[in-house]
């Protein structure tokens, strides 16, 4: 406790220094590019219009009109925040490792390298959430109050995604094959985290019962139950507090192995 504590406050005292880093390796990152940030939406538009071919058009969108909802605007719900989970969890895994070299030598709170990952990719997910707000909008779909509910699980993403980034940037330092595991199995669990299938179709059986053992499920479905007003997070209070629990012990365990390593870190290198 008294660790996840100690990481928790680098990233509120150091949070200016979140912000500026992320900015400039945000701009860094694109400046060779003729398109420029334009990457950042291009790309995962690209995707979600080959998914909506595959999994809309091909397979009549997997059950997903029993809700009433176009196949598209189903699934942009849950591919977007996917694109962002998945973004964050493979490049956090390295967050660490490839600045090592850099933060060695000067005073640095290593802790606060995947919040920086996560901040640099704020700006594309808020881009794909403007696209998203058109198709709900011209599929006359218009804000509620369930849509409040949204910045809950907004901060329950990016609490999650810091803390399984933190515990894997410092595993991968440990061990640098963990970081291509981490790439294939974000592969499998793409097909079972319900952003392009329904998951959670039938609540009484085993397999989604299994399913939902799945943090990203409860943020993806919790994104869903906002946009389309399906119900509150306190309805679900074990899932919730399962969520909770699981995200707080991940933090746990990845602050402990984080301050008790991190002055060994050159050592692995």
């Amino acid at each position: 406790m008294r660790e996840t504590v100690q990481i928790l406050k680098e990233q509120v005292q150091h949070f200016h220094k979140i912000t500026r880093i992320a900015r400039y390796d945000q701009r860094a990152a694109y400046q060779s590019h003729y398109l420029g940030m334009v990457w950042e939406v291009l790309s995962p538009t690209l995707q979600v219009l080959i998914f909506y071919f595959v999994f809309g058009i091909r397979m009549n969108g997997a059950g997903s009109m029993a809700e009433g909802v176009p196949y598209i605007v189903w699934m942009l719900a849950g591919v977007i925040p996917w694109f962002f989970i998945s973004a964050i969890i493979i490049s956090g895994a390295n967050s660490i490792y490839s600045n090592l070299s850099l933060v060695s030598r000067v005073k640095f709170p290593m802790s606060i390298l995947p919040s920086i990952t996560i901040f640099k990719s704020l700006y594309s997910y808020v881009t794909m959430l403007i696209i998203l707000l058109g198709f709900l909008f011209l599929n006359h779909i218009y804000p509620t109050i369930y849509w409040t509910q949204f910045f809950y699980y907004f901060v329950c993403m990016c609490l999650f995604l810091y803390a399984v980034s933190l515990l894997n940037a410092t595993i991968t330092i440990l061990f640098r094959d963990y970081q291509l595991m981490i790439g294939s199995v974000m592969r499998l669990l793409f097909f079972v985290s319900g952003a392009v299938m329904d998951v959670t179709a039938h609540p009484d059986s085993l397999m989604t019962k299994i399913l939902k053992l799945n943090p990203i499920v409860y943020i993806i479905e919790g994104f869903r139950d906002s946009f389309f007003s399906r119900q509150w997070f306190f309805q679900e209070p074990w899932w919730t507090a399962y969520f909770w629990g699981m995200t707080l012990l991940v933090l746990g365990v990845g602050s402990v192995l984080h301050l008790r390593f991190k002055d060994r870190f050159m050592d692995y290198l």
